[in-house]
């Protein structure tokens, strides 16, 4: 089955907690601290595999979890990285941030893998708390917490050359007998549900991917028939071939057709009305065809668009018509070489972290609740019975701006804080 769109949860690894120990060896008496380092989590990281052609993979499962690394030893012996987790997906995949909709990464060409979600950094054992007044200190940091994110994944097919046109054209027939793919063929509408791709090599000793594109009708732009499920295969292919019908079977206007295809890809996107177009006039066997070719000539020659008589029936033309397109193709390569496309300065491929020290406060009734990630993580390193390790809980909180904040919520001695399981009274 053909999936092109999925939306998957993915939460990398926490790191492990750093150790409290002390050194215990019989001929050390009063020995010093001893406490690892926890090990790092493990990443998300995506990878291309060349032999995928879809999303399936990610239709039944939606969430991936990288492991956690794991927490410190004593007699400094750090904790294990967590292995990160890779995913394997399709050429021509975008990664989406699912809550703000920007692009993450984009895997084309030389980009082939790319970090998406950062496992925490392993805590620290007490062996990195120990100073000229503090030796033996009885605490040590929690791992941090990994990346949490959701994120859409979306496939569009890398194809130099794209076969667009209304239904029942002909363009699954072009492709069967340009290349050896072997899409569906038959004479009613959508008879092509997914994308095909294949490999076109010309009499010349050119060879470029062709795709043919599930076709359009009115209204794709906005989803209706096979609309958005397919245009975004569209915008990765360098040369369009639009496929008309010439003969005007079931009473249709090949000039009409052209025209409504074309509105449907500006509305889509207007990137898509750059892209050079060659059109193939199929069905020119059929009895009555030459006229309508003759006016169809005409109309693309006042829009300076070349258009070819083919027969995908009987293979007329087709030699002169991929002839031209390896040409146009070609051309567009020899440009893009010499003007690289700018950056979106709005699309910049990088996940918006938000600030690790970042924290809230709120007052509900005579309470003053204040949250935040690295919180967390101090309230899971201190230990409330060493006066050592509460100087250091102290020190953090006005370091990181927390007092600061209560102070300007209005905070009196005596009033009461709350941080997650843990409550207190304030006292300057």
């Amino acid at each position: 089955m053909f999936i092109d769109k999925a939306s998957i949860q993915l939460k990398a690894g926490k790191g492990g907690n750093g150790a409290v120990a002390f050194r215990r060896e019989i001929y050390v008496p009063a020995g010093g601290p001893s406490g690892g380092d926890g090990g790092r989590g493990g990443d998300i990281v995506f990878v291309v595999d060349e032999g995928m052609r879809t999303l399936m993979d990610f239709r039944y499962k939606r969430h991936y979890q990288a492991p956690n690394g794991d927490d410190g030893k004593s007699k400094n012996m750090f904790g294990s990285d967590g292995e990160d987790l890779i995913l394997k997906v399709p050429p021509g995949t975008i990664i989406k941030d699912e809550k703000t909709g920007r692009i993450i990464a984009d895997l084309t060409g030389d980009v082939t893998t790319k970090v998406i979600a950062r496992g925490g950094k392993g805590g620290r054992g007490n062996t990195n708390f120990k100073t000229s007044t503090r030796q033996a200190p009885k605490f040590a940091t929690a791992g941090e917490v990994g990346d949490e994110l959701t994120v859409t994944l979306e496939l569009k097919l890398i194809a130099d050359v794209g076969l667009v046109g209304f239904p029942n054209v002909g363009k699954s027939t072009i492709l069967s007998i340009v290349t050896s793919a072997k899409p569906k063929v038959a004479d009613y509408h959508f008879t092509t549900l997914t994308p095909n791709l294949g490999v076109v090599s010309t009499k010349f000793g050119d060879s470029f991917v062709l795709a043919d594109i599930p076709g359009l009708i009115e209204g794709a732009h906005t989803g209706v028939g096979l609309g958005h499920e397919f245009l975004r295969h569209v915008e990765r292919t360098k040369v369009l071939i639009h496929v008309v019908d010439v003969a005007g079977l079931e009473g249709r206007d090949p000039i009409e057709d052209f025209e409504k295809i074309n509105s449907e890809l500006k509305l889509y996107s207007e990137k898509l009305t750059t892209k050079p177009q060659i059109v193939a006039a199929n069905k020119i066997d059929i009895p009555g065809s030459e006229e309508n070719y003759e006016v169809l000539r005409d109309y693309m020659k006042s829009k300076g668009i070349e258009v070819f008589p083919i027969s995908a029936a009987t293979n007329r033309g087709m030699d002169e018509l991929f002839a031209k397109v390896s040409t146009k193709l070609k051309e567009v390569e020899a440009f893009e070489r010499e003007n690289p496309p700018v950056v979106d300065e709005e699309k910049v491929y990088t996940l918006q972290k938000e600030d690790r020290y970042q924290f809230t406060v709120v007052k509900e009734n005579d309470t003053f609740i204040i949250k935040g990630k690295f919180l967390q993580k101090l309230i899971d390193s201190v230990n409330f019975d060493d006066m050592e390790s509460l100087s250091y809980f102290q020190k953090t909180l006005r370091l990181r701006g927390v007092i600061d904040k209560l102070k300007e919520m209005g905070v009196s001695d005596g009033d009461t804080v709350k941080i997650y399981d843990v409550e207190f009274d304030y006292y300057d």
